[in-house]
């Protein structure tokens, strides 16, 4: 695995001159993602695994072409060479929220390998701020729901999955859905409703997501509120596997900038517990502090914190913590250094816990 971290590392280096050239036209756009990141593990508590290093390198590309101003057809591809410690980890949630090698392929069980989204979009404009977009195809569901400026890419901020969203609204990507999102001056309301081919338990199910937002400009900075909520059709087993139930959640997700070189964000989030679920509670927060302080104004330190409470299967708690230091190289590339601590402890007595070394490299081009 490390020499394809090696490799992966030099097309982004490779890439950085070339992302000039073909990132944008009057209506054709192509560009993308690629990363490569490596993590090592060193874990207590935790019988069957060992301590050790994994890398992942996911590749994704996008094509977007507007043939009018109103109107966007898009598609996104998404490759990758190995799994990380995704596959090696003994937490219930993995270290590294990409899409690696398993992600790929048979995505949401419809036999469908390395196309993650293709939609086409329409936007009615009726003044400066004020739009309605209507979208149709195989969709991402966190295009719309749970945005957040400090702590929703897991290629340039946080890794965690518990820091880049809120695991317990199972906020589904990657399948068969329609959206709209109307914007009038500080306020918007995003709809979604989607078809996934399968969940854990096999089952093809419907997901609906809504989300009204807040944007406040103050003496502080700028500050985004969202209320989500989420909800399944009835295809979701109980804990006892006897018979379906639906699933609901509810979220609160927040950034407010504190001033010149700080911001921070925090979310709050529960779930029904009626079918079998590994969470009903998630609380997390953390800040954000600009490289402008220390002169490297591209630059951040992400500092994150998530406590999330059991819900009827064997997890008590889970709660992970994490930390981060970016160096942005020129427009296209950055490297980011990781440090993880991650522990979950079971209703029956204490599971693993350790801390997780990253580095990472993108390039966004």
């Amino acid at each position: 695995m490390r020499p394809k971290l090696i490799t992966a590392l030099t097309l982004t280096l490779l890439l950085q001159p070339a992302a000039q050239a073909y990132d944008v036209n009057e209506k054709f756009e192509i560009g993308g993602v690629l990363a490569a990141g490596i993590q090592c593990q060193n874990l207590s508590d935790a019988p069957g695994f060992d301590n050790r290093c994994e890398t992942a390198v996911p590749f994704q590309p996008y094509f977007s072409f507007r043939p009018t101003p109103q109107d966007e057809v898009f598609f996104k591809l998404g490759f990758a060479a190995g799994t990380g410690l995704n596959g090696n980890s003994p937490f219930n949630i993995p270290p590294w929220a990409a899409d690696t090698e398993d992600d790929v392929k048979n995505i949401n069980g419809r036999n469908r390998d390395y196309l993650l989204t293709a939609w086409y979009r329409h936007t009615f404009q009726f003044a400066d701020d004020h739009e309605l977009g209507t979208m149709f195809g195989i969709i991402d569901a966190t295009r719309y729901l749970d945005e957040n400026v400090y702590a929703n890419d897991e290629y340039t901020q946080f890794m965690n999955p518990a820091l880049t969203n809120g695991p317990n609204v199972f906020l589904p990507s990657y399948d068969l859905g329609a959206a709209v999102d109307w914007h009038e001056g500080p306020w918007s309301f995003h709809a979604l409703v989607m078809d996934i081919g399968e969940n854990d338990d096999g089952n093809n199910f419907s997901f609906y997501g809504l989300q009204a937002g807040y944007t406040a400009h103050t003496h502080l900075g700028t500050g985004n509120y969202r209320l989500i909520m989420s909800g399944s059709s009835e295809d979701f087993l109980n804990p006892a596997g006897t018979q379906l139930e639906d699933r609901a959640a509810v979220l609160l997700s927040f950034d407010q900038q504190l001033g010149s070189i700080m911001g921070g964000w925090l979310r709050l989030g529960w779930q029904t517990d009626d079918a079998a679920v590994d969470y009903n509670t998630i609380y997390s927060g953390g800040l954000d502090f600009k490289g402008s302080a220390w002169g490297r104004p591209a630059d951040n330190i992400g500092l994150g914190y998530a406590y999330l409470n059991g819900g009827n299967l064997n997890i008590d708690t889970t709660q992970i913590a994490e930390a981060y230091y970016r160096w942005q190289l020129g427009e296209v590339f950055g490297l980011t250094a990781d440090v993880q601590y991650l522990r979950d402890d079971y209703k029956t007595g204490n599971g693993p816990r350790g801390w997780i070394l990253g580095l990472r490299a993108t390039a966004e081009f």
